[in-house]
């Protein structure tokens, strides 16, 4: 079976350290890449700890960039404190992933990622520009204004 690419694209991307690795698809069909460290996490002075990817990129205009943890960060008391960091074409600064914990009786002065692990994903999209139209009502659809919870269990 042949495997059919919607697009390919190229982004320019900037070691900002020497160890610095660039992102790369851990399997062929994966829909992210992954994020290396190029240190240990430090803590900041909102108690976060910050792993640096020693890495910026330059997006192209009309996509984005989506940073999400890895599936094995479940394995840690760690937690991507923005859960989704939005990366948008305009930035050129460093590419950070900051991680807070699930309690406040966890070591915060414990990194869990070393230099060289693999500490998050990248995702880039293309995205449309959307306008809003303000209007008096909108249209009937199946679930109406049924909210959380309610399409089932």
């Amino acid at each position: 079976m042949t495997k059919n690419k919607i697009t390919d694209i190229r982004i320019k991307i900037k070691k900002l350290h020497p160890d610095a690795t660039i992102p790369t698809y851990a399997k062929a069909g994966d829909a992210a890449m992954d994020l290396y460290a190029v240190e240990r996490g430090l803590t900041d002075d909102h108690g976060n700890m910050v792993y640096k990817t020693g890495l910026a990129v330059e997006i192209p205009y009309g996509f984005v960039g989506l940073i999400f943890p890895r599936s094995s960060v479940s394995k840690t008391n760690h937690i991507l404190r923005n859960h989704v960091g939005v990366i948008d074409s305009g930035y050129r600064g460093e590419l950070l992933l900051k991680f807070g914990w699930f309690s406040q009786s966890s070591d915060i002065d414990s990194a869990v990622y070393d230099a060289g692990d693999r500490i998050g994903q990248l995702m880039i999209i293309p995205y449309p520009q959307v306008e809003f139209i303000e209007v008096d009502e909108l249209s009937n659809s199946d679930r109406g204004n049924g909210g959380f919870g309610s399409t089932g269990r």
